[in-house]
């Protein structure tokens, strides 16, 4: 998906490389949104996992962030570490790294 979209009279271009996954369905509005997980080239630069709001046709979208390749690798190992930690707190058995897919 390629689309491009304007703020403040400066055009930002981007193209949809990958589709990751959808966090959330947004339905308060008068369109259904949804928030996703993309690999996004903006501005003609290189893909980044692009985590943001998006209409259906994926010509609108609210602000997100964006990170490179390692920030997202960090972000994953912080977010397991946290999880397992937690869960080890619950639970009291440690949790295996196949027990995050379910």
């Amino acid at each position: 998906m390629t689309g491009n979209n304007r703020n403040n009279n400066n055009e930002i271009t981007f193209e949809i490389m990958e589709h990751i996954g959808v966090l959330d369905v947004i339905d308060n509005r008068e369109e259904k949104w949804t928030k996703e997980v993309n690999l996004v080239a903006w501005n003609g630069g290189k893909p980044k996992i692009d985590i943001r709001d998006w209409n259906a046709s994926h010509e609108r979208m609210g602000r997100g962030i964006t990170l490179t390749e390692e920030q997202s690798i960090k972000l994953t190992k912080a977010l397991v570490d946290r999880y397992r930690t937690r869960a080890n707190q619950e639970h009291g058995t440690p949790m295996r790294d196949d027990d995050y897919a379910r």
